[in-house]
C-alpha cells in the first residue's frame, strides 16, 4: 500500500494547504476515495498519520493500515477508499497525480455510506 508507484510520467495537478488536528477537514476523517485516474500522496511533516484502507466504501474494517511518521509520505491508488487519523502534532497535506490535464474534475470522492461532503480541502483562490 504504502510502497505503490505512481507512474513516472504522471503530474501532480493539484495540492492541499498543510493539514493539523485543528484544520483538517472532517470528511478526511472518514471514507472518502481518490477519483478515478487520479493517486492521492500523503506527505507527512510532523507528527503520525494512520492511513486505513478498505475493500469497498461499505466496509467498516479496514484490510490495511499504514503508519506515516514525519518524513515520510505513502500513496494512495485511484478510487480506492480510505479515511486517515492523526497523532497531536501531525501536520501533513496531500498531493494529486494524475496522467492528463484534469480541469474541473473532482479528485476525491466522499462516501455517501459514511460521511458528508468534502467542503474545504483546497485552499481557495486570492481574488
Amino acid at each position: 500500500m504504502s510502497h505503490l508507484v505512481i507512474p513516472s510520467h504522471w503530474k501532480i495537478r493539484r495540492s492541499t494547504h498543510f493539514f493539523t488536528k485543528d484544520n483538517v477537514p472532517a470528511a478526511l476523517l472518514s471514507h472518502h476515495n481518490t477519483a478515478e485516474g487520479v493517486f492521492g500522496q500523503i506527505c507527512v511533516m510532523q507528527g503520525t498519520v494512520t492511513f486505513y484502507g478498505f475493500a469497498n466504501e461499505a466496509a467498516t474494517e479496514p484490510e490495511k493500515v499504514v503508519m506515516i511518521k514525519a518524513g515520510q509520505f505513502a500513496t494512495s491508488p485511484p478510487q480506492y477508499w480510505h479515511r486517515v487519523e492523526l497523532s497531536d502534532d501531525a501536520q501533513f497535506n496531500i498531493n494529486f497525480w494524475a496522467e492528463g490535464d484534469t480541469g474541473n474534475q473532482s479528485m476525491f470522492k466522499a462516501s455517501t455510506i459514511h460521511s458528508k461532503p468534502i467542503d474545504a480541502l483546497f485552499d481557495k483562490p486570492k481574488e
